[in-house]
């Protein structure tokens, strides 16, 4: 079956850097395009981040550009997403997400907190 595993979270200070890891089996990683969302406390969950099968287009949501960069390795079907710049309100649980057979799949999560 589909699993997504992501690391790689943690506790990090304003203008640091994080980057995360998005573990994927059960399909055939490398034919469809990946996600990153994040929910923050009280928030809905918004997408941050999505690459096409080959890598090539890539897209972010307006509060990340610049900051951001999702990336994949095919070969080890895993996706990445590393954040720079970190900012407070880029605090939230990030899910790596795709959607299989016209179903959506998710990741357990993982924690990034930014805080001085």
């Amino acid at each position: 079956q589909v699993q997504l595993v992501e690391s790689g979270g943690g506790l990090v200070q304003p203008g640091g850097s994080l980057r995360l890891s998005c573990a994927a089996s059960g399909f055939t990683f490398s034919t469809y395009a990946m996600n990153w969302y994040r929910q923050a406390p009280g928030k809905e969950r918004e997408l941050v981040a999505s690459i096409s099968s080959e890598g090539d287009p890539t897209n972010y949501a307006d509060s990340v550009k610049g900051r951001f960069t999702i990336s994949r390795d095919n070969a080890k079907n895993t996706m990445y997403l590393q954040m720079s710049s970190l900012k407070p309100e880029d605090t939230a649980v990030y899910y790596c997400s795709v959607r299989w057979r016209f179903v959506r799949y998710w990741g357990q999560g993982t924690q990034v907190t930014v805080s001085s």
